[in-house]
């Protein structure tokens, strides 16, 4: 058992791949609540718990991460209010998991396919269509969502016993998916050791993560919070499965939360490697990602958008014009606060009237989360676009509804799009 692969709650001073200390600190964004951690009303006025958010890189291994763990029942609580399935550009993206596994592995018919951190089954969704058995393992209460669909769900947190339970009542899975959740758990060596006790031999577990270069590249340091402690390379990726006797056979970069790396990494040492492994080692090495140097320059543009956001909103302000928000991922939390835009700059954040977070208030500004109508009632003369890493899809499908606003994108650089 590799003891590094499975973090302790609180600071940490070494790699979470590799052990080493050799680390590079990047950027601190001060003590902020977990993103997702929206507050009823009458939660306004307790004490809310915020934790040291401060990004670092291994010097040895390339892995990006922040040195603090928050509990996991914090992060990942029972009415974790994020859904998969509501947002059509994010079903399309994700049903390609399975197009994309599926073209690269000759699975029989009816073979299990599982998901970790399934959320509404949305992933499995496209499996199942394409007539794979599937099962999901999700620790919230939207597994009992998952079941109502018709997505066979276990509501847990996955780990050896979970995987030790599903052997036994399921047998062995073809394929198994983490998607945008592989970089979030605290216990990695639990997750894979799961992954090989549950995977039969040349099965392929299937991960998507944020990608570190993509991080860098558009400035995204609002995809900085407490739930991603990883942000992997895929030289990091290779050193970590390598421990476990797992070979990345392939891997792509996608377009999914602003840049994600997709990597399969095949149960057994003997199997034949994709060119596109070296490929995409040799475009890490040419960008400078083994390097300080492209991180410290990723710092200085970081603090660069956010004193220019704040001087815009300033500016609008002080002209007597109004400022909302648009959407409500949880980068938005991490942007919000950094930038301390709070309710006197952005009254109101709209979001769409299937979301979870109608009624709730941002963690640390104490933003209210509203219903898009009253954004389309009021017309205000400007809206901050904090799904800027979907902006055009939004954007496009706000116009038709009629939106008027003048729409301030935030990163990679702070720019506005016109009615």
């Amino acid at each position: 058992m590799i003891q590094h692969h499975d973090l302790p709650l609180g600071k940490i001073d070494y790699c979470q791949v590799c052990g080493s200390k050799n680390l590079h600190d990047v950027i601190d964004l001060g003590h902020q609540a977990p993103c997702d951690s929206l507050l009823w009303p009458q939660q306004l006025d307790e004490a809310e718990k915020t934790y040291p958010l401060r990004f670092q890189v291994c010097k040895s291994c390339s892995l990006g991460q922040i040195d603090y763990v928050v509990p996991a029942e914090e992060l990942f609580f029972p009415d974790y209010p994020y859904r998969s399935g509501i947002t059509a550009t994010l079903v399309e993206k994700l049903s390609k998991t399975a197009v994309s596994t599926l073209g690269r592995f000759d699975f029989p018919e009816d073979s299990l396919v599982m998901d970790i951190g399934s959320n509404d089954g949305t992933v499995l969704r496209a499996f199942k269509e394409r007539g794979m058995k599937v099962l999901g393992v999700e620790a919230t209460n939207i597994a009992k969502i998952a079941n109502e669909n018709g997505i066979e769900t276990i509501q847990a947190f996955f780990n050896e016993e979970t995987a030790q339970e599903i052997v036994k009542s399921h047998g062995h899975a073809h394929a198994i998916c983490a998607t945008n959740v592989f970089a979030h758990i605290a216990s990695m060596g639990s997750i894979i050791r799961g992954v090989e006790t549950l995977l039969e031999e040349g099965g392929v577990f299937v991960t998507e993560s944020h990608y570190l270069m993509d991080l860098l590249e558009t400035v995204q340091y609002d995809s900085i919070y407490h739930e991603h402690l990883r942000y992997y390379t895929l030289k990091s990726l290779i050193y970590l499965f390598d421990q476990y006797g797992f070979t990345i056979t392939d891997v792509e970069r996608i377009p999914n939360y602003g840049g994600s790396i997709r990597v399969f990494a095949v149960k057994g040492t003997d199997h034949e490697v994709s060119s596109n492994v070296a490929d995409l080692l040799a475009e890490e090495e040419a960008y400078g990602l083994y390097d300080t140097d492209v991180f410290d320059k990723f710092a200085a543009r970081t603090r660069k958008a956010r004193d220019d956001l704040q001087q815009m909103v300033l500016d609008i302000r002080s002209r007597g014009e109004r400022v909302v928000g648009i959407a409500c991922p949880g980068r938005s939390s991490t942007l919000v606060n950094y930038t301390s835009l709070n309710p006197d700059l952005m009254p109101y954040i709209a979001e769409q009237s299937t979301s979870l977070k109608l009624g709730l208030f941002l963690p640390g500004m104490h933003i209210p989360i509203v219903d898009e109508q009253r954004m389309f009632d009021e017309e205000p003369e400007y809206a901050i676009m904090l799904s800027w890493h979907y902006a055009e899809a939004i954007c496009n499908n706000l116009r038709k509804k009629g939106l008027k606003s003048k729409i301030i994108v935030p990163l990679p650089e702070v720019h506005i799009l016109e009615a």
